[in-house]
């Protein structure tokens, strides 16, 4: 997701320590039944799913999913209607904030995984698969405050080393069994310095890239067949091509140092913060984006699509204009990803319903009418979109 995180992901990460832990650990009504309020959901999701469609070409369609323990008006497990279309449509979930640093470390000596563990037992009693999101968020204003503030003693190196090694090998020990595909790191580009972002970790290590390095090769030791992503927001369309040249320059640094990274993670938060008057839709630089993504298989690095949604701020309010647009502009998308086939793996929704996803309170995203973005494949009464039609007939010609 974007580094200008949604308002309410920073409530729901502030708030995540006063949730009582009792609330994951004892509630199995996540657990979800053939009745009760997901049956109508379920009915009205369209055949195939997107999941069947996509698994067709060898890929899975998921998307995120959170835990929030005693409230079940939330895009998450315990929300009996959101689970019921999450397993309609879907074979994989990914946690939306429940790995992060934010919600597992309170502190330097502690781990908290209540949250992750109940997204964990979920998926096993539904059989979903899951994803790995993320092992390090490498941007200060996502650390958790104590690792901005850390004192790292007379040998900083060492002991960044050590806090690094040891929280990837305590998650992947806890969850690698279950977790295949992980976003190793996420966000790691200062497109203000257009460089590697310097965080207290990297202060203390000496370079970002050290940093990044160490997770990888940590990680791949600890899961030696596991796919490594390395995850990044940039995208398809004109505003995007410093961000694109950045994350090569980044990969390809990698690349060269033999860092085991196995794939690129697109979020695909696509925008049309203005119309294109020749497509109508928004403007989107269609050879710079191949050439971006030639450059990045043709380093042997496999392709994901992350977190996809649709901003729709520059489009007119009424709804079944603003659909049609939104729908459109995410065929064009997934027609050209879906070109990639034999590099494209799995593909993966940032939340299913309009009003819990997260653009709703992000406010470079935020319409100038103040009116609700339409940005997800189903509406606030569970009902499939435009969007949803758009997304299938992609997979369906792939």
């Amino acid at each position: 997701m974007t580094d200008s995180f949604r308002m309410n992901r920073r409530g729901a990460l502030a708030g995540l320590a006063a949730l009582p832990l009792a609330a994951c650990a004892g509630d199995t009504s996540w657990a979800g039944s053939s009745s009760g309020p997901g049956a109508a959901v379920a009915d009205n999701v369209p055949t195939p799913s997107l999941d069947a469609l996509a698994r067709r070409r060898g890929r899975r369609f998921g998307s995120a999913i959170a835990a929030t323990p005693g409230n079940v008006d939330a895009g998450s497990i315990q929300n009996p209607r959101y689970s019921a279309l999450i397993k309609a449509e879907c074979g994989l979930v990914v946690p939306e904030n429940e790995l992060k640093w934010q919600a597992t470390r309170p502190d330097a000596a502690t781990y908290d995984f209540a949250r992750m563990d109940a997204v964990a037992a979920w998926a096993r009693a539904n059989e979903m698969e899951l994803r790995g999101h993320t092992l390090l968020w490498h941007r200060p204003e996502w650390f958790p405050a104590w690792l901005n503030a850390y004192d790292f003693g007379a040998h900083p190196a060492t002991e960044a080393e050590r806090l690094i090694s040891e929280h990837i090998r305590t998650v992947a020990r806890r969850y690698g069994d279950q977790i295949k595909s992980w976003d190793v790191v996420n966000e790691a580009i200062d497109h203000d310095a257009r460089a590697t972002m310097e965080t207290s970790l990297s202060r203390a290590m000496g370079t970002p890239e050290s940093v990044i390095d160490l997770a990888f090769r940590t990680a791949r030791d600890a899961m030696p067949d596991a796919q490594l992503v390395y995850n990044d927001y940039m995208s398809w369309e004109p505003q995007h091509q410093n961000h694109c040249a950045d994350v090569l320059r980044l990969l390809e640094g990698m690349v060269s140092r033999g860092v085991p990274v196995d794939a690129l993670g697109i979020q695909s938060h696509i925008e049309m913060f203005e119309i294109d008057p020749a497509t109508g839709v928004g403007p989107y630089a269609e050879r710079q984006w191949r050439a971006f993504l030639d450059e990045v298989t043709g380093m042997g690095l496999r392709l994901l699509i992350t977190e996809f949604d649709v901003k729709d701020s520059a489009l007119p309010a009424p709804i079944a204009q603003r659909d049609a647009k939104v729908a459109d502009y995410t065929r064009r998308y997934f027609d050209l990803m879906l070109e990639y086939d034999d590099d494209l793996d799995d593909i993966l929704a940032w939340g299913m319903v309009d009003r819990f996803n997260w653009l709703q309170d992000f406010e470079k995203a935020a319409r100038p009418d103040g009116l609700e973005i339409r940005g997800a494949p189903y509406d606030n009464d569970y009902r499939p979109k435009p969007m949803r039609d758009a997304i299938a007939a992609a997979l369906a010609a792939a």
